[in-house]
């Protein structure tokens, strides 16, 4: 038999769920390294998935606690799809991505974990990857720890941050 090792999921498995919701980021970015945010625009910002479906998976989310897709305002829709474009760049930069599934989960029939807080979801792809494994086995093979990718992903971002503001 296999095993693989995802340390960090025992957290997930342990840990009762909050009453706060873990999207809504006060002004204070003295948090975002242990919150895992990678960059804060104007109308939405990038974090880590701690959960992730592959190395890399990341996370676009509006400020504002929203549910459904009809609640975005212009101006946030146009700013998530430009940190969209600039998440993919910076995975294909950074880990070589060769490819994206790109998507909301709305509702918690849909699968969203986090129903009450709109998100969208960027998982880097690379061909021969083991994406297989969560439908067959449900099990995800992540092969970087998070704080590593932490690491090699947030200066990048911070640099994006200088040039976008």
């Amino acid at each position: 038999m296999e095993k693989l090792w995802a340390p960090w999921r025992l957290e997930y498995i342990t840990t009762e769920a909050s009453s706060q919701c873990v999207f809504c980021l006060d002004d204070d970015p003295g948090r975002d390294v242990d919150r895992l945010v990678l960059l804060r625009g104007k109308r939405g910002f990038v974090i880590m998935n701690r959960y992730p479906y592959s190395n890399g998976h990341l996370l676009i989310v509006p400020y504002r606690h929203l549910h459904d897709l009809a609640d975005l305002e212009a101006d946030e829709i146009l700013e998530i799809h430009r940190l969209l474009t600039l998440c993919q760049q910076v995975l294909r930069d950074s880990c070589a991505a060769q490819g994206f599934n790109v998507g909301w989960n709305i509702g918690q029939v849909a699968g969203a974990g986090i129903a009450d807080h709109l998100h969208l979801h960027i998982v880097p792809r690379w061909a021969g990857d083991t994406n297989y494994m969560p439908v067959l086995a449900d099990i995800r093979v992540i092969p970087q720890h998070l704080n590593e990718t932490y690491a090699m992903f947030e200066p990048i971002f911070r640099e994006l941050a200088k040039v976008d503001h």
